[in-house]
């Protein structure tokens, strides 16, 4: 009997342990938090505008950019954080875009992360410049949680405006690569450096300099595929 008694009570206790070891997780990941329910996903702190002013290339400069940035998060509910557009100045006092983004990381519309620093958002060293950031055509996401339409797509509308170089960082020569600055929407004089919002086309596959606009004017911006639009990005 006692002989009995002494293989149940080891049958239970190899069960227990079996339950247990069930219940935990794998080797080197964290355990679900609230007895197994997943964290909430990030708030938005990054976006591209799903649609532009429609004025070309003129946005009354960064403060009418940042606000336009504003508008849209606001709607979308995310008004409380302070939202920048991502774009350069030139001449005196010129501004880089990278400077004025915060200092990450910066979530899309569904909570999946595009970038975790600025460093990694441009590649700075050579391995994160290999790697590349996560931005594409189905992260890159508007306020909307919408896909913004790139190479194939009718119409394409990939140009994102950013007036910097591949580094984040304004243009010093003589050229006009903002539009001055963003508040010129005339036809044939100055253009705009624009990135790919899928990262295709135009001989490389830069998110934020791949080519200039034709020119300034919204039938220009359109012509050369954009809308356009701007990136966005929380700053806190």
């Amino acid at each position: 009997m006692k002989k009995i008694a002494g293989l149940v009570i080891a049958l239970m206790i190899l069960v227990l342990g079996t339950v247990v070891l069930a219940q935990q997780p794998p080797a080197g990941q964290a355990p679900p938090r609230g007895g197994g329910a997943q964290a909430p996903p990030q708030p938005m702190s990054f976006f591209i505008t799903s649609v532009g002013k429609g004025d070309g290339a003129n946005y009354g400069g960064l403060t009418g950019a940042d606000a336009y940035c504003q508008q849209m998060a606001t709607a979308a509910g995310r008004g409380m954080s302070t939202w920048h557009a991502y774009l350069s100045t030139q001449g005196p006092g010129a501004v880089n875009a990278r400077d004025r983004i915060g200092a990450g990381p910066w979530y899309n519309a569904n909570g999946q992360r595009v970038a975790m620093n600025v460093a990694e958002l441009h590649g700075d060293t050579i391995d994160q410049a290999r790697i590349g950031n996560a931005l594409g055509k189905q992260l890159s996401l508007t306020e909307k949680k919408t896909i913004v339409n790139g190479v194939g797509d009718m119409p394409n509308q990939h140009d994102i405006l950013t007036g910097s170089q591949p580094d984040g960082r304004a243009y010093t020569d003589a050229a006009d690569h903002t539009c001055s600055n963003y508040t010129s929407n005339a036809d044939g004089r100055g253009n705009v450096q624009l990135g790919h919002s899928d990262k295709q086309g135009g001989g490389n596959s830069s998110w934020n300099s791949t080519h200039a606009s034709r020119g300034c004017s919204q039938p220009n911006l359109v012509q050369t595929g954009g809308a356009g639009l701007l990136y966005c990005f929380a700053t806190n």
